[in-house]
C-alpha cells in the first residue's frame, strides 16, 4: 500500500466511520474522468463509496433505505430516474468525492494541491487573523465535477435536475465547513487569534443533505419539449424552470414510488421482513418509530424474536503483543415487520390515513 493508498484508507475511516459493505461500484466514475486526473481516481472511488455509506445511514429506518438497486442512478429500462430519493443520491455521492479530494489534498497526498494559504495574513475579525491550514475545496469542487458532473450526457430535463442536485451536494460541503482558531498571547491571554477552515464531519454532511431531502422541491415541466431532446426550445424551457430554484436545493421530477410494496422491476423489496426499532429510550424518536413507519404505516405487523448474537468478550491482553478474547452469546429481542390478513386492504387504508394526516 502506497502513501497515497495509506491516506486514503484514513480518509475513508473518518468519512464513512463504519467499514465499507456496499456492493456498488464507481468504474462508471473512474471511465470517465479525463487522463490528466486518473491520479485522483482511487480518492474518488473512496469518495463516492463514502457517499453512499452515508446514504445508507441516513435512511437505515426509513422505507427507502438506499438499496443497491437504486444506487445504479439509473431505473431497469435506461430511463433514468429523478425521484427526491435519487436526488439525495446524487448530492451525497458528489459530496463525498470532493470531500475525499479535499481531504486528501490538505494532506499533501496530490503535487499541484495543498493548504489553502490565499488569505493567511489577513484580518479576519476582531482579534482574530487567517492562518493555519485551511482545507482547501477548490481542487476538489473541480475534480468532483471532472469525475461525477461527467456521468451525465444529455440535455433533458433529467440531466439537468442531476447535475444541479450534484452541485447541491457539493455546496453542502462548503456550507458545513467550520472556522477553527487557535490563540496566542502571553500566558496564554488569547490576545489574538488565528484561525482556518476546516471540513465538518461528513456525518454532518450527511444530516445537512437529509435535510435538504426533506424539503426538496418537485419540478413541474411541460412534458413535450423535456422529451424533445437537444432543441433550442428545450434548453430555453429548462433554464426558465431553474431561474427559480436555489442552487443549494434539491429538486425532482417524478413522485416516488409506493416504496411499502415489493416492485421487482424497479428493484424495490418493500418493507416485510425489515427490522424495526422499539423501546430503547437511548435511541432517537425518529428510530423509536421506525416500527409505525416501516410496519403499521405499510399495513404490516409487528413481530417479536428471540436471537442468539455471538460477540468477543472478556478481552485479555497478552505480552506482548497479543489480545485474546472469549465468544459469548447473548439472547436479545428484535422487531421485524410481517404480513397479516388482510395485508393490502390495510396497507391501502393506512396510505389513506397517512395522506389524510399530511393534508
Amino acid at each position: 500500500m502506497g502513501p497515497l493508498d495509506l491516506h486514503t484508507a484514513m480518509v475513508l475511516s473518518m468519512c464513512c466511520h463504519f467499514q465499507l459493505t456496499s456492493a456498488w461500484t464507481v468504474n462508471n466514475f473512474l471511465m470517465t474522468g479525463p487522463k490528466a486526473f486518473l491520479t485522483y481516481a482511487s480518492s474518488v472511488q473512496v469518495g463516492a463509496q463514502c457517499g453512499i455509506q452515508e446514504c445508507k445511514h441516513q435512511f437505515a429506518w426509513e422505507k427507502w433505505n438506499c438499496p443497491e438497486s437504486t444506487l445504479q442512478l439509473s431505473t431497469h429500462n435506461g430511463l433514468r430516474s429523478a425521484t427526491r430519493e435519487t436526488s439525495f443520491v446524487h448530492a451525497i455521492s458528489a459530496a463525498g468525492v470532493m470531500y475525499t479530494l479535499t481531504k486528501n489534498c490538505s494532506m499533501g497526498d496530490f503535487d499541484n494541491c495543498g493548504c489553502d494559504d490565499s488569505r493567511i495574513g489577513q484580518t479576519g475579525g476582531k482579534g482574530w487573523i487567517w492562518g493555519g491550514c485551511s482545507d482547501n475545496v477548490a481542487l476538489g469542487e473541480k475534480i468532483s465535477k471532472q469525475f461525477v458532473d461527467a456521468l451525465e450526457d444529455g440535455h433533458d430535463s433529467r440531466a439537468a435536475v442531476n447535475l444541479h442536485n450534484n452541485e447541491a451536494g457539493r455546496l453542502a460541503i462548503k456550507a458545513t465547513m467550520r472556522r477553527a482558531c487557535k490563540c496566542h498571547g502571553v500566558s496564554g491571554s488569547c490576545s489574538i487569534q488565528t484561525c482556518w477552515m476546516q471540513l465538518a464531519d461528513f456525518r454532518d454532511v450527511g444530516n445537512y443533505l437529509k435535510m435538504k431531502h426533506g424539503h426538496a422541491k418537485k419540478l413541474e415541466m411541460d412534458k413535450k419539449p423535456a422529451r424533445a431532446g437537444n432543441t433550442a426550445d428545450n434548453r430555453g424551457a429548462i433554464a426558465h424552470t431553474f431561474r427559480s430554484i436555489a442552487r443549494t436545493e434539491l429538486i425532482y421530477l417524478e413522485d416516488s414510488p409506493d416504496y411499502c410494496v415489493k416492485n421487482q422491476s424497479l428493484g424495490l423489496q418493500g418493507t416485510e421482513g425489515r427490522e424495526c426499532l422499539k423501546g430503547d429510550k437511548s435511541r432517537s424518536q425518529w428510530e423509536r418509530k421506525s416500527c409505525r413507519r416501516l410496519c403499521y404505516e405499510c399495513g404490516l405487523r409487528v413481530v417479536q424474536k428471540r436471537i442468539e448474537v455471538v460477540s468477543s468478550c472478556n478481552c485479555k491482553f497478552h505480552w506482548c503483543c497479543t489480545v485474546k478474547c472469549e465468544k459469548c452469546t447473548q439472547v436479545v429481542t428484535k422487531y421485524y415487520c410481517a404480513r397479516k390478513e388482510g395485508g393490502r386492504k390495510q396497507h391501502n387504508k393506512a396510505k389513506r390515513r397517512l395522506r389524510a394526516r399530511q393534508q
